[in-house]
């Protein structure tokens, strides 16, 4: 007679349990702390903040002012296949988020099925499902009925595992950002290497025509007597020693040019670059860094980011595991249905034949020799292990910034001095012609201070092109341009 209330007392409690579960299993994420400096050193008023993956980085090539650079980028995005790798990663990702947000609510099936049976009169009087006596008859039976599945997720594990594939999706966004400004920056530097190399090709190709042209001078003069075989030998190995270097060139200027067509999705045979050499010095356009850049240009960075995300990911892990030792709680379809069962289908959807059925199943594991800590323990492991990625990454950023900050700074200054010295050289090789030509030396001194000039003047251009490389690997450590 007393029975009949307990039934209700254990439905309030599991919906007051179901209520008061508001609170995850596991730790809430908070970001750990990273080994930052108060500013860079080779740039004092630098400073650093918390990683902003969902900042845009802009068309940050726009600052060299080069149009066919400016054409070449707007082919990477949508052509190049490593971007293209990353972008479906992004939509498994989200398919990845999708689902497990899913999984927090019910699921709602609809199943029909209908056959026909028999069986023999010694089988024993069967009852039909109008009531009425089977005495081996064929059966009919039509069967039409729906059913909800739902994990009351008590404990969050399945809010845990929600938040840890929102933040791989975030890092896997942060991963197609930062691959994308990988492909930039690659282009950039290719792009200015070729460049630079015809800087070189046409410096060589002068040379190469005032060398043959010594070679035919010193021809005529030794026919005639007036100067030695070792000069024309002398200016015949540096003839030639300056073709080798021209066909050289070449080869190198090939193998970028061929890289460029792949950062953008063509095939080598495809593509080709105009000649164009890089401008003088004083019309290099080598982007000036600010004075007292503002911090919030490191956050940026997209690999910090993504680092800074899967920590997240790993510390949601840590719940999702924890959440195992605690019963759950679940509507399972074979138990909470709704359906109507006859024998045939004009008789199927009335109230005579409806039946249901609805009630919870609690599943607690009470043994399982360390099963559970071990996977606890495994996903405080990954946590760890993506802290000191993330701490590395940052460190590495820092390194990073410092180098072609510095590398900036230095080369802007030797540059100078080496136009200087490219300069005085060549004013050697007008002095060492005129004594060779006066009969005061002979051509071996030519030779040196043709090499020397030579060897000056394409330091000149290898260091314009380390300018530019340094100010493109500055932008990509600070995960766009300096402009926000």
């Amino acid at each position: 007679m007393n029975s009949k209330p307990i039934p209700n007392k254990l439905w309030l409690a599991i919906l007051g349990t179901c209520l008061m579960a508001g609170c995850a299993v596991g730790p809430d994420y908070e970001r750990p702390e990273a080994p930052l400096a108060a500013e860079f050193k080779a740039a004092p008023g630098w400073k650093i903040a918390a990683p902003e993956d969902d900042v845009t980085k802009g068309e940050w090539w726009k600052i060299y002012k080069d149009p066919q650079l400016d054409e070449l980028m707007a082919q990477v995005s949508p052509n190049n296949q490593n971007i293209a790798i990353y972008v479906a990663r992004v939509r498994q990702a989200q398919a990845l988020a999708s689902g497990a947000n899913a999984a927090r609510y019910p699921t709602f099936g609809l199943n029909a099925n209908g056959g026909r049976e028999a069986s023999g009169t010694g089988m024993g009087n069967l009852v039909n499902p109008d009531g009425t006596i089977n005495d081996g008859a064929i059966l009919n039976q039509v069967n039409m009925y729906g059913g909800v599945s739902w994990d009351s997720d008590l404990w969050g594990k399945l809010r845990r595992n929600v938040e840890s594939k929102d933040a791989s999706l975030v890092a896997s966004v942060a991963d197609l950002e930062n691959a994308k400004l990988s492909m930039q920056t690659q282009l950039a530097q290719a792009y200015f290497l070729v460049r630079s190399l015809d800087s070189q090709k046409h410096l060589l190709s002068d040379t190469t025509a005032s060398n043959l042209e010594a070679v035919r001078l010193t021809k005529n003069q030794y026919d005639v007597g007036v100067k030695a075989r070792q000069d024309l030998i002398n200016a015949g190995s540096q003839y030639r020693s300056v073709q080798a270097q021209l066909i050289e060139v070449g080869v190198n200027r090939a193998a970028q040019e061929n890289l460029i067509a792949v950062l953008i999705g063509k095939p080598p045979s495809k593509f080709s670059l105009d000649f164009n050499p890089l401008p003088t010095r004083a019309n290099l356009v080598v982007p000036v860094v600010p004075a007292g850049l503002p911090s919030k240009l490191l956050e940026r960075r997209p690999d910090v980011a993504a680092a800074e995300r899967r920590m997240a990911a790993a510390n949601a892990q840590i719940g999702f595991q924890k959440a195992a030792y605690f019963p759950s709680l679940t509507l399972n379809a074979g138990q909470n249905n709704l359906g109507f069962l006859g024998s045939s289908f004009n008789q199927l959807l009335t109230t005579s034949f409806l039946y249901w059925g609805i009630g919870p199943s609690i599943a607690f594991t009470l043994l399982d020799f360390g099963a559970r800590a071990a996977k606890v323990e495994e996903a405080r492991g990954v946590y760890d292990e993506n802290v000191a990625t993330y701490r590395q990454v940052v460190l590495t950023a820092m390194q990073e910034v410092e180098t072609q900050l510095a590398a900036l700074r230095i080369y802007e200054e030797e540059a100078g001095i080496q136009d200087e010295a490219a300069e005085l050289a060549e004013r050697g090789v007008v002095i060492a012609l005129n004594r060779y030509q006066a009969g005061i030396d002979n051509y071996t001194n030519v030779v040196v201070a043709k090499n020397s000039a030579l060897n000056n003047q394409q330091k000149s251009i290898l260091i314009a092109q380390q300018r530019l490389n340094a100010s493109i690997l500055l932008i990509r450590s600070l995960g766009g341009s300096w402009s926000l």
